[in-house]
């Protein structure tokens, strides 16, 4: 089962009393039901997955079930650091009709999480559950880097199907496609999108397309034509967003780039702080030379 298209990991919007506003989060959803996204992650980074409560997780998957449009593919967020717990959220998952378990490294014992031991939990959870799995690598908050050897070896088993690569390395793409051709790697990072679809990418799950999903599109769709040169100059357009959104300012400029944007992006949760004044007057900028005014 090959994933490919641009994913965008949706945010999550608070209430002024930090709970979780899944009225907002359903009209953000239903607006996003009309771009080209090809489906949605719920619970991943950008999600702010590791300051929410399972029981909040859980009903924001309900309610993404519900709003997103049937045709949308959905991916949840279900890993954990037991494998025990991975299991159990991703078995939720599948309850919660999902069709895909996007499945983080464990990090906390870092120094003993070696490629045996990653190999089992992957293995382990792809054993016991309903849904294809993906394997998540995000070394800048994990600090563990999933590399071309465990993929290979993972690739043995029918239902792991994919791995979401946030390296941010075209190299490591590479060396994952030739390890695994027939599995599906989506990149992370807007910013070498264009060039890890050439060097194997299926697609991508990208920060920036929450704000951005047309733009994302436009890139992969060129590229799926055949037309290379439109595919680096939209790829251009997004290295300044995916700059200022993802590497600098992070979730509150994701989400003050939304509320900008006409969605509901709002404040972040603690102890991740809301923006300032000079880092908002920056994106505003950057949405203006993007093409994409402010809406009042």
């Amino acid at each position: 089962m090959k994933l490919e298209g641009i994913f965008a990991p949706l945010t999550v919007p608070f209430l002024g009393n930090a709970n979780v506003d899944t009225a907002n989060m359903r009209r953000n959803i239903e607006r996003y039901n009309s771009t080209p996204l090809a489906g949605y992650v719920m619970n991943g980074s950008t999600g702010e997955s590791v300051l929410l409560r399972w029981e909040e997780i859980y009903r924001i998957w309900d309610t993404a079930k519900e709003a997103a449009d049937k045709k949308k593919v959905l991916i949840a967020g279900t890993g954990a650091e037991s494998t025990a717990e991975t299991i159990a959220h991703t078995a939720r998952a599948a309850d919660a009709g999902f069709d895909f378990a996007l499945v983080r490294t464990p990090g906390y014992y870092r120094p003993f999480m070696t490629l045996e031991a990653e190999a089992e939990h992957f293995l382990r959870v792809a054993d016991a559950t309903r849904i294809p799995v993906l394997v998540y690598s995000i070394p800048q908050f994990t600090g563990i880097t999933v590399e071309a050897p465990l993929v290979e070896r993972l690739a043995t088993h029918e239902n792991i199907v994919g791995v979401k690569d946030s390296s941010g390395s075209v190299e490591r793409v590479e060396q994952m496609h030739a390890a695994a051709p027939d599995l599906s790697i989506l990149v992370g990072a807007a910013s070498t999108l264009e060039p890890s679809l050439r060097a194997g990418a299926t697609g991508g799950i990208l920060a920036v397309a929450c704000a951005f999903p047309d733009l994302c599109c436009e890139v992969y769709d060129a590229w799926r034509a055949g037309d290379s040169d439109v595919a680096k100059s939209v790829q251009e357009k997004l290295m300044d967003p995916s700059s200022l959104l993802v590497s600098k300012h992070g979730i509150p400029g994701l989400k003050y780039a939304l509320d900008a944007l006409g969605y509901v992006g709002g404040a972040p949760r603690a102890p991740l702080l809301p923006l300032k004044a000079e880092a908002k007057k920056e994106i505003d900028g950057m949405l203006e030379a993007v093409g994409t005014a402010r809406i009042a």
